[in-house]
């Protein structure tokens, strides 16, 4: 006897698949990050580890930010289950332009790094800022990402993709904003406290 599969029952298989993966990403990075992570505990015992450094005063900033676009992508997501396009447009323009005002905030930061007299490569450069870099800009890269996800949500939804039954593609990006939130926020405590 052979059992055909409903519309609802084929949309929810391919939400559950679609949100698996991006899990698997996300535990990708998660590695990827505990492995450089370890290698910046691994490289304090260094001679040439900066002791006195302070993080940028823009990290903090940039902090609260990504906290703040987690919020709001948030309340985009609520706001389109509820068929509040209207909410979800400002929710998700808001998240759009937190995200970028979180690379502005993370490019002066490494401005105020400079301008503090520590470099991040050549002959004037410390591990200590190299790997603060190295660190950060990945975390940006896949931010980047992040930003055109949302760009791409955005599209969808002025096309009017989105409504209360059909929420896939903001969910998937609420996930990854989180994720994004999350990861930065351990990165800034790691940083903070293991400098």
């Amino acid at each position: 006897m052979e059992m055909t599969m409903t519309q609802e029952e084929h949309k929810q298989k391919t939400a559950r698949s679609y949100k698996l993966i991006l899990i698997f990403a996300m535990v990708s990075m998660i590695m990827m990050f505990a492995g450089l992570t370890s290698a910046f505990v691994v490289s304090k015992a260094r001679v040439d580890w900066l002791k006195d450094f302070q993080l940028p005063t823009a990290f903090y900033y940039s902090t609260l930010a990504i906290i703040a676009a987690s919020v709001t992508i948030h309340m985009a997501k609520k706001s389109i289950q509820k068929d509040e396009k209207s909410k979800t447009t400002v929710f998700l323009l808001s998240t759009l332009a937190l995200g970028i005002l979180f690379v502005i905030l993370q490019f002066a930061g490494f401005g105020q790094i400079v301008e503090s007299g520590y470099y991040f490569t050549g002959s004037e450069s410390s591990i200590t800022t190299t790997f603060l870099y190295i660190v950060t800009v990945v975390h940006m890269i896949h931010l980047a990402g992040g930003l055109i996800s949302l760009l791409i949500i955005i599209y969808n939804h002025f096309k009017q993709k989105y409504n209360s039954s059909q929420t896939l593609g903001i969910e998937l990006g609420a996930m990854y904003w989180h994720f994004l939130d999350f990861l930065w926020i351990y990165l800034f405590v790691f940083l903070y406290f293991f400098k």
